[in-house]
């Protein structure tokens, strides 16, 4: 089976479920989660059965539907309440990607000021579901075709976590120029970083980048610097989960490290993201929350026995922030910005 084949996240239409690809369990196994509750769902995103700020949006869109639509309430005022209950609870799993609160905002507010039936606001949600997926399916093809225009054939290209296919529905974000490219016949040397400690690089770019036919190569974080000193990288992609309105962004941790060594090596430095991932509401990048994840994720996670000592502390960010003047272009769906601390 060819993981490029599967949608990432997926709403099946007879039994109204959620249907996501369990990230946890690649690159080894490719196996299908059914989700139609709350638990199920708010597990899926915190403990990264899906991951990638596009697709967590979509699946919370779809998981809301399914969960709405064996919601057992007949009084619309009851429906709504219970409704935004669950979102609420769901828009907790995850606090920095801005995508999960946008997704859920905005399927809430598809019904929040209609007072017909329950099973005309369940067909509501449906719909508006299935639009959110639609759009980021459309979204992502739109960034890939800005993002080809920016490299050529042959490049090399690096990568940091996993901002591809496996992040949203289909194609990706940063590596969605990639793999149009690939379609195209192009040819490119694609780096990607190992992203510790939860290893997307490693276990999902490479993967994905794999079954696509590129020629890939893994590396280590730190040996970021090598390949750029050795001349092999011509750009450097990778996605995000929150960019604030001044055009600081907020990605997987080590990206602003990534960014600064590609400062000193003039190398260009891309973020690549939709429109639903900036927060205008957020002035800059000290004023995003980053959340801080178990420390058995450094400790011991991957290893058959403890790689730290008991009682060492741990300092596990999920992410980190670029400041925008080490950002080349932000590459959107409606364009590329270039500059984004001159246009923010």
């Amino acid at each position: 089976m060819n993981i490029l084949e599967i949608d990432t996240v997926s709403l099946d239409e007879k039994t109204k479920e959620l249907v996501i690809i369990d990230q946890t369990k690649l690159p080894n196994d490719i196996e299908l989660i059914r989700i139609s509750d709350k638990e199920t769902l708010y597990n899926a995103i915190k403990l990264l059965q899906v991951r990638g700020a596009p697709a967590i949006g979509v699946a919370a869109a779809i998981g809301m539907y399914a969960i709405a639509s064996r919601l057992e309430v007949d009084d619309i005022s009851d429906f709504k309440s219970e409704y935004k209950r669950i979102s609420d609870y769901i828009n907790s799993s995850r606090p920095t990607a801005v995508n999960l609160s946008w997704a859920l905002n905005r399927m809430y507010d598809t019904i929040a000021d209609i007072s017909s039936d329950v099973n005309s606001l369940k067909e509501i949600l449906h719909n508006e579901a299935c639009k959110i997926r639609d759009e980021d399916i459309a979204v992502c093809e739109k960034l890939g075709e800005y993002g080809l225009s920016l490299i050529k054939d042959g490049d090399g290209i690096l990568t940091h976590c996993n901002a591809g296919q496996l992040a949203t529905v289909r194609y990706g974000t940063a590596l969605a120029p990639i793999h149009l490219g690939l379609r195209k016949g192009m040819h490119f040397k694609v780096f990607t970083d190992e992203t510790r400690p939860l290893l997307q690089g490693a276990r999902l770019s490479a993967f994905e980048m794999c079954s696509a036919g590129a020629d890939t190569t893994v590396i280590c974080d730190n040996m970021a610097s090598s390949v750029m000193k050795n001349g092999w990288v011509n750009a450097v992609f990778v996605g995000a989960d929150r960019i604030a309105a001044n055009g600081d962004v907020a990605n997987k941790i080590g990206t602003s490290g990534v960014a600064v060594l590609a400062k000193y090596y003039n190398i260009p430095f891309y973020v690549v993201a939709p429109t639903s991932t900036i927060d205008m509401n957020c002035p800059d990048g000290k004023h995003i929350k980053i959340e801080q994840r178990n420390e058995d994720e450094v400790t011991s996670m991957w290893y058959k026995k403890r790689m730290a000592p008991e009682g060492v502390k741990v300092f596990n960010p999920a992410f980190d922030v670029t400041e925008n003047s080490l950002v080349t272009a932000i590459i959107t769906e409606k364009g590329i910005i270039k500059k984004p601390s001159e246009i923010f």
